[in-house]
């Protein structure tokens, strides 16, 4: 059995929860929740002595701030890295890993058992979710996208479960990110397939004259309602999740308060709530993987309905 590919994705995933850590700042709280809940906000990439950090990486961006802004992790007018883009970069190399052995296997039917596993993903994407509903001709040419959004998407929330790591898609900044390619794949798209001026007629047809002007500002408030409902369904479904796990995390620490009941409330009440903890994981798991279909899934629909107005 070939373990190259498995073990070189296995040591990526933990070289990145360990540079991460490495380089994540901790700022302990006296509220236990604030301090497990700080774990779903970006943090900057930082080395030196706590409370005199600086940015581990950076770039200059003088278009963006000012100098002098009061933010000890920015250094002048540059943007800091975070956390969250060592998990988003780890995703996209751990796609091309996983799937360089995908072409070779469809096309000899020899390959390693992690080319067996995503070819046979992508062949599912691709006969369940995108043809299904663009058709065979117009869904090869959309193909590329959406396997690349699928999986993206997949690879960071599954990410995000690991211990050490961080979920990018917990970020709304980052689900608005994805939200906004989707956005510009239907509006291009759509005036592509119809043509520039057609896709903004088209929006409307077929009403009387007189709602027309009201229609069309609906439907063109539609355009972005919906990849906003995309960024908001994935960032609350993978932030709440983990609010949840926390929230039980955090009552051990409660109990184990002197004025409560201690040391042994923590000990007595710990197995209640791992096993709650674990339980909510297992959810987890299931949720990570549902998300990426259901963002993928309506980014589809919403990308077809651009195409052929008439859906």
């Amino acid at each position: 059995m070939n373990l190259v590919r498995p073990l070189l994705i296995a040591g990526l995933i933990v070289a990145g929860i360990l540079f991460a850590t490495a380089f994540t700042p901790h700022h302990p709280s006296d509220s236990e929740f604030i301090t497990l809940f700080g774990h779903l906000v970006p943090h900057t990439l930082a080395s030196g002595a706590p409370g005199a950090e600086t940015a581990l990486l950076s770039i200059d961006a003088p278009w963006l701030f000012e100098a002098g802004d009061g933010d000890p992790y920015k250094d002048g007018t540059q943007i800091a890295f975070s956390n969250l883009q060592v998990f988003q970069l780890l995703a996209i190399v751990l796609l091309v890993v996983a799937f360089s052995g995908v072409p070779g296997y469809l096309k000899s039917g020899r390959g390693d058992w992690v080319s067996r596993v995503f070819a046979g993903f992508a062949l599912w994407v691709r006969d369940e979710m995108v043809y299904p509903v663009m058709g065979r001709e117009v869904g090869r040419k959309f193909l590329p996208f959406l396997y690349t959004l699928f999986f993206f998407v997949l690879f960071m929330n599954l990410l995000g479960l690991l211990p050490g790591s961080s979920t990018a898609t917990a970020s709304v900044f980052v689900t608005a990110g994805l939200a906004a390619v989707t956005l510009l794949v239907m509006l291009f798209g759509g005036m592509a397939a119809q043509g520039p001026l057609a896709y903004w007629k088209n929006l409307v047809p077929h009403v009387p004259i007189g709602i027309w002007p009201i229609m069309f500002v609906v439907e063109f408030v539609g355009i972005f309602v919906k990849p906003f409902a995309l960024m908001i369904r994935l960032f609350a479904n993978m932030t709440g999740g983990h609010m949840v796990v926390l929230s039980f995390m955090g009552l051990i620490f409660v109990a184990s308060r002197p004025e409560l009941l201690g040391p042994i409330g923590a000990y007595a009440t710990s197995p209640v709530l791992v096993g709650f903890g674990v339980f909510i994981m297992i959810i987890e798991s299931f949720v990570a993987m549902l998300q990426a279909y259901v963002f993928t899934m309506l980014s589809i629909l919403f990308i077809q309905a651009s195409i052929h107005p008439e859906h």
